[in-house]
């Protein structure tokens, strides 16, 4: 028989193990804290199923107290069936929003993996409800609990997954696993200022790049980008245009939705609004705003590779708005009662699509965007420039008549054009009242006496004896040869201009012309140096005439004039187009903007200054309006730009 001490420690191991063991417990406790980065810190406390398979802490809660988590991991549609009507069963009890709230996550996670359209609109249903929008503020969540900003985004996205793309916004039936739904929109929903609304694109999953700025607007609602349906004739002189989409938001708009989410029976009406036009949503005060994203909807029509490849084409063929398939003076919207037409104008090879940053940006100026309108005229930019300048004279007249010009609308006569590179030329074209210089600059001997159709004199006395029309207040020169581009100049420069293809009515009057009176011609009527590139030369007889000619007093002129580098004036350009260039007396402000390109009209600094001369234009016309601080000019130095005295007298080397 061993010892009795050795039995002892042998029969007390297992208890000394234990004893160690629950004296180790002592020192690690079950619940503990510790300290997280910032970063992760935010991301524990706001994670929820919008951002991964994770759900929120304050819906696992909602589980684990319904005894519901094994269930919802192993069950889920058992696991939503019972927590629905445990939510019904105690609707009066503090827990109604949490519980909602839950209910609309859950669905989310679970439309997420079967991609089932119903249990994404359960999820708009159920976040909708949480929210309930409609009730007075006191009665709403409070906007500090994240879970506001997360049932937004459930009910944006839940919109989106239910009604797919593009959205039918039509009065519809959904049936779904615990009610059915009935959506009802009322028969004009589609309307929007007499136009028809079509092919509503969702934008919430949409990234967009090659624009500087994205613009968005919170608040609720699914945003889409609709196209206008007009009846306008393709071959008119104005039109708005289905290319640029409109921002519209996607409301539901149901009554008590607490109770009626809770029922068999929901009912509720589809709410159409587009970003410019008072809501049907804001029935009540204090309610929350509209959701759109204005940026992703212009970047669609963007991105549309006809827009840009139109660019050499219009510049090679001179006939390339002749067909009457494309209108030449397009808006984004249709005319409003006193908002002032802003007529942007581009330059050679480019098109409209090069002013989208700046449209982009004026656009969120909400006294921009209230007062004024964009217009946009496209052109063959190889084209003649007095014919290419007839053809925006006579769109805008057309567009002014058929708008009842100013006399329907004092609006109408504050026109202002905003001209880029050869653009400005147009403009000026339009603001000057040559009488026959220009004839006389191109031409030995008077027009009355030349050998030609009446036809053809009734059209040359138009393109080069223009009168400046009295319904346009200013114009803003970018990036302007005033006096010639040096670029234009160069013989390789003149080869490509000899390959544009000029439209038959410029063809049938060269011929004309050259025929029968050869001896009165000043310049070579060549197809090398009849196009506008060799107009541009600062050698040409008509750029030399032209810039002789000033625009008449009564409109008001700004400069806005890129270079390169930091060098003196005298001596710097912008790659195509010397400041010397450039630069004309006269004007009511002159801003540099250093180290830009000539295509500057995405230069923040640039788009500064045209919204500075918007706003001092609209305090013209309006009295009461008196522009704040932050658009005088020494905001504009301070972000990039150099005022210059504007002196009384041209350039030394001008004629």
């Amino acid at each position: 028989m061993p010892p009795r001490s050795l039995t002892a420690s042998r029969v007390s191991a297992p208890v000394l193990i234990a004893a160690l063991a629950v004296m180790l417990s002592g020192c690690a406790t079950p619940v503990s804290v510790r300290t997280m980065g910032l970063a992760d810190s935010y991301r524990e406390r706001t994670r929820s199923a919008l951002d991964g398979p994770r759900l929120s802490s304050q819906t696992q809660s909602v589980l684990a107290s319904q005894n519901l988590t094994d269930t919802w991991k192993k069950h889920p549609q058992q696991a939503l069936a019972t927590l629905r009507a445990s939510t019904q069963a105690h609707f009066y009890t503090p827990d109604l929003p949490s519980q909602l709230f839950a209910l609309a996550e859950l669905n989310y996670q679970q439309a997420r993996k079967t991609q089932d359209p119903a249990s994404f609109m359960a999820t708009a249903l159920y976040a909708y409800a949480y929210l309930q929008p409609d009730a007075p503020a006191a009665e709403r969540p409070t906007p500090y609990d994240t879970r506001v900003q997360q049932a937004s985004a459930l009910y944006m996205l839940g919109l989106t997954g239910a009604f797919g793309a593009p959205v039918n916004p039509d009065s519809q039936r959904w049936t779904l696993p615990f009610a059915t739904l009935d959506l009802y929109a009322a028969p004009d929903a589609r309307l929007w200022h007499g136009q028809t609304l079509s092919d509503f694109q969702p934008t919430a999953r949409l990234k967009v790049s090659g624009l500087q700025n994205l613009y968005t607007t919170p608040g609720l609602g699914e945003p889409l980008a609709a196209i206008v349906s007009t009846d306008t004739p393709p071959n008119a002189a104005f039109t708005v245009t289905d290319k640029v989409r409109v921002p519209v938001n996607l409301n539901l708009n149901i009554a008590d939705p607490r109770h009626q989410v809770l029922s068999n029976q929901i009912t509720g009406r589809i709410v159409l609004t587009p970003i410019d036009q008072t809501t049907q949503f804001h029935t009540k005060p204090n309610q929350p705003p509209l959701q759109y994203d204005q940026t992703a909807a212009r970047a669609i029509s963007l991105s549309q590779p006809e827009i840009w490849s139109s660019e050499y084409k219009g510049f090679l063929d001179g006939r390339f708005f002749d067909s009457g398939r494309r209108s030449q003076l397009f808006a984004i919207e249709p005319h409003q009662h006193g908002r002032m037409p802003v007529v942007l104008i581009h330059g050679t090879a480019s098109s409209p699509g090069r002013w989208a940053d700046m449209v982009n940006d004026l656009l969120q100026d909400k006294d921009i965007s209230n007062n004024f309108e964009f217009w946009f005229f496209s052109y063959a930019t190889g084209n003649p420039i007095p014919y290419s300048a007839l053809q925006l004279r006579r769109a805008l007249k057309k567009a002014l008549s058929d708008l009842g010009g100013p006399q329907a609308d004092p609006a109408l006569g504050q026109i202002t054009l905003i001209g880029h590179s050869q653009g400005g030329l147009l403009a000026k074209m339009l603001t000057i009242t040559p009488h026959d210089r220009l004839w006389n600059g191109l031409m030995k001997r008077p027009l009355s006496s030349l050998d030609l159709p009446e036809r053809t004199r009734r059209f040359l006395e138009q393109a080069l004896m223009p009168t400046a029309m009295p319904e346009i207040r200013q114009d803003i020169f970018i990036s302007t040869p005033q006096h010639g581009s040096y670029l234009a100049g160069l013989s390789i420069a003149h080869f490509i201009g000899g390959l544009v293809t000029f439209p038959v009515s410029v063809k049938d009057m060269t011929q004309q012309i050259m025929a029968g009176n050869a001896d009165a011609m000043k310049l070579d009527m060549s197809p090398g140096r009849l196009g506008s590139v060799y107009a541009m030369s600062p050698n040409s007889s008509f750029m030399r005439t032209l810039a002789s000619i000033p625009v008449v007093p009564d409109v008001i002129t700004h400069s806005i004039i890129p270079v390169q580098d930091d060098s003196p004036l005298s001596e710097t350009d912008d790659g195509v187009v010397t400041y010397e260039s450039a630069h004309i007396a006269g004007v009511r402000s002159e801003l540099v903007v250093r180290h830009s390109s000539h295509s500057t009209q995405a230069n923040p600094v640039t788009i500064a200054e045209v919204r500075r001369i918007l706003l001092e234009q609209l305090a013209d016309f309006h009295a009461d309006f008196h522009p704040g601080g932050d658009v005088d000019r020494r905001n504009i130095v301070r972000i990039g730009g150099s005022y210059t005295p504007v002196s009384d007298t041209a350039p030394a080397h001008a004629p």
